[in-house]
């Protein structure tokens, strides 16, 4: 990409590799650009049909404070911003095989739109290169020429884009980046480095950096972007966004409106710390955050006095990097926080899914047939010495690992009440599955029951399978 190289080598840009957390599959990437949050995995299965984002996002800023937007490219942008965009064009990306017209398809709107200034933000989502990966690659012969394509449509971007600050002297902002990397395989959704690390590189002529100075490209979070993209913008940052600003964004600024930035930004994420953390204030994060306000409040005093002192200097310098020092912070432990996955809760939805999955494939198949052959027990088992024995015991770790977690979780967070019930639901079925399985291994033969009465007891199993998948997933919190 001779062009963008260019672009980086002569100083108008900021180049970076910003890390995706897994699942690398495009929707859950999509929305940690515009929301700056960590998806969870259930995003995987929503990757297919995804509903709309609901989430706090820079779109959803975007629009609400009057911008303009058009998008062109990957239709799971207009199904997770319906009603956002003044005007777009979605591109399926089901077909993996073509490389051609899902570009095509993105670039004969170009021409139009570049000579227009009826908008303010302008999104292109690019599927050619992805397909070429799944096909064939990272390595295949088609990828050079698909990069070619992609430099001269960048290019006629960023000339067309500067042609228009010397009519308006206002600055545009260029971004290129990737929503995901790929494996040596052809695929992605896994967390290997070369899924995770995809480039980020910001365009600008209010970008003041010496030509020749080519930094080693820092490694940044994906999910920096959407504070970056909202201060650029002047927008609200993402209530639940863990990024920091990309400060190199904005170091060309006077030292006042860096400190008013960073600051934004802290509040921000001290909020969400607030929110996420009980014990938010022994934080190393928050600590940094409240000695960075002092700070910077005894450099506006400093400044309101109109000094150009050394001292109103260093002291700026002071406050920058302390307020640096506590966004790293801050961001680190809120991913932190945000990643942990709720083991316990995960444990007990897991196994009523295996209780009940096991019940279906007993019953189910003979269930509606003219002569069923299987008699699943749902209620004599809770009368056995089994079933208070399991109650007792599940009753007992509930109450050890409750009392002795650090940190709260989904099952523990219900009434005494509603988790014993679920322990009595899973000893019943755990009952029941071993009646069932000594039945047919004792007497070798299964009992008979009315189809009617079968199709009773599966779609009674198919409840307890939806309850079951109801707290499994919603002890996910990551």
């Amino acid at each position: 990409m001779p062009y963008t190289t260019y672009l980086v080598e002569k100083g108008a840009s900021h180049s970076f590799v910003a890390e995706a957390k897994p699942p690398t599959v495009t929707m859950p990437r999509i929305k940690a650009l515009m929301t700056g949050s960590l998806p969870g995995f259930i995003d995987v299965v929503r990757n297919l049909n995804s509903p709309a984002l609901l989430e706090d996002n820079v779109i959803t800023q975007a629009k609400a404070a009057g911008k303009r937007m058009i998008f062109y490219g990957d239709e799971t942008w207009v199904k997770l911003f319906p009603q956002h965009f003044v005007e777009y064009d979605g591109t399926t990306s089901f077909f993996v095989s073509d490389y051609t017209e899902v570009d095509d398809n993105v670039t004969r709107h170009l021409d139009k739109v570049l000579k227009r200034g009826d908008w303010d933000v302008l999104i292109l989502h690019y599927l050619g290169l992805d397909h070429i990966g799944h096909i064939s690659g990272p390595s295949s012969p088609l990828i050079g020429h698909k990069l070619s394509e992609m430099d001269n449509i960048l290019m006629k971007i960023h000339t067309s884009l500067l042609s228009e600050e010397r009519e308006n002297l206002s600055p545009n902002l260029l971004v290129l980046c990737g929503d995901h990397g790929m494996s040596e395989t052809g695929s992605h959704g896994a967390s290997s480095m070369e899924e995770v690390n995809t480039p980020l590189i910001l365009i600008s002529s209010a970008f003041e950096r010496k030509p020749g100075d080519i930094r080693h490209p820092k490694h940044v979070q994906q999910t920096d972007l959407a504070a970056t993209l909202a201060i650029g913008l002047g927008l609200p940052i993402p209530e639940n966004s863990v990024g920091s600003l990309l400060f190199p964004s904005i170091e060309g600024r006077p030292v006042r409106e860096q400190l008013r930035f960073l600051h934004l930004n802290a509040v921000q994420l001290s909020k969400l710390l607030q929110e996420n953390v009980p014990s938010y204030k022994k934080e190393p994060g928050f600590e940094q955050f409240k000695m960075a306000e002092r700070l910077h409040g005894n450099w506006i005093r400093l400044y309101l006095e109109e000094s150009t002192s050394e001292v109103l200097f260093n002291l700026g310098t002071k406050v920058r990097r302390q307020y640096l020092d506590a966004l790293r912070t801050l961001s680190l432990s809120l991913s932190r926080q945000v990643a942990q996955y709720d083991i316990y809760s995960m444990l007990v939805g897991t196994v009523m899914v295996l209780e009940v999955l096991t019940l279906l494939l007993l019953s189910i198949p003979q269930a509606l047939s003219s002569k069923a052959e299987l008699e699943v027990p749902l209620w004599s088992p809770v009368f056995s010495l089994l079933f208070y024995l399991m109650f007792l015991v599940l009753s007992a770790l509930h109450v050890i690992v409750c009392t002795s977690a650090e940190s709260s979780c989904y099952f523990c967070g219900l009434s005494w009440l509603m988790a014993g019930g679920v322990m009595v639901l899973i000893s019943a079925l755990l009952c029941a599955v071993v009646s069932a399985l000594a039945k047919m291994f004792a007497s070798g033969k299964l009992l008979s029951k009315k189809a009617g009465s079968h199709a009773w007891d599966a779609v009674f199993l198919i409840g307890l399978f939806l309850l079951s998948q109801l707290i499994f997933h919603s002890s996910d919190t990551g």
